[in-house]
């Protein structure tokens, strides 16, 4: 052995970190790019508990993978772990990609916002990013949600939680462009906006229903939700039966991905019909 080291390793490794994370997609999303571009590298699921994060991230540096994704419920406890971490991912509070850097540096972003703002645009071509949004939940994912639209553009989010003071702490956060409503002057709030986002598990499968009246959106809103099972959720069908543009949830996940597959892999990837059908499997029926 001639003792040199070769970083990173010529055969690509990345995962994705979460518990449990039987459920991911992610690992057939990234399988199916390294296929198509023909990269010598893998995608692998890691089963992390909570109280592993940190020892996690330090393995996945001293086995010299690339990088790897981080979701629930890790994103949160995983900012603590990281050397260097990006604006972005420091005003939405959690990260979801990390990347193992040349000096071996773990480096922390979050493309929730990207995935997000991509797919809108993807899925709509007369949404305005100027109009009044209104979002439904103020968790991690709506707090991602909210910077994507302030950062193109947005200057009245008007969220609804039903815990009214999640809302409220969002609106501290992350300024005047926010606006706190209660649960149940939802539909009101809806009044001359230009894009509904469910940022809830409401509505998904296994889930509770999400009670919605989009009739006081005006004719041209979006609607769009970020839950994909199922794809079309009975928000988006009812929605589509108003006649509203609508977008699903599953190219948030697909856009958000990218950023990451390119950093790791060394391809800016594709999200196309293709991607779709092989990460939803028969759900794309």
């Amino acid at each position: 052995m001639s003792g040199a080291i070769h970083w990173p390793p010529s055969t690509a490794v990345a995962g994705v970190m979460g518990w449990p994370i039987s459920h991911s997609r992610s690992p057939r999303l990234h399988g199916h790019w390294l296929n198509r571009y023909g990269i010598a590298g893998s995608y692998v699921p890691l089963a992390v508990s909570p109280d592993c994060v940190e020892a996690a991230l330090e393995g996945i540096r001293a086995l010299g993978f690339r990088g790897c994704n981080i979701t629930v419920p890790h994103k949160e406890a995983a900012l603590k772990v990281l050397d260097v971490l990006d604006p972005v991912a420091e005003r939405i509070g959690a990260v979801n990609t990390v990347v193992v850097g040349p000096d071996r540096r773990l480096e922390g972003t979050n493309t929730d916002a990207f995935g997000f703002l991509e797919n809108l645009r993807a899925g709509c071509d007369h949404w305005i990013p100027s109009r009044p949004a209104v979002l439904l939940g103020a968790g991690g994912a709506a707090r991602a949600v909210a910077v994507a639209l302030m950062d193109a553009g947005c200057r009245d989010i008007r969220i609804a939680n039903r815990a009214r003071a999640r809302a409220d702490a969002l609106e501290v956060a992350l300024g005047p462009a926010i606006t706190a409503v209660d649960w149940d002057d939802r539909v009101g709030a809806t009044e001359g906006a230009g894009l509904l986002v469910n940022c809830t598990t409401l509505g998904m499968a296994g889930h509770h229903a999400l009670e919605m009246d989009v009739s006081r959106l005006p004719d041209d809103a979006v609607v769009t939700d970020i839950v994909y099972t199922p794809l079309i959720t009975p928000l988006l069908a009812d929605a589509a039966v108003r006649g509203l543009a609508i977008v699903d949830g599953i190219g948030m996940l697909l856009h958000q991905a990218r950023p990451g597959f390119r950093a790791w892999f060394g391809v800016d990837p594709v999200v196309d019909g293709d991607l779709r059908a092989a990460v939803l499997g028969d759900e794309a029926r």
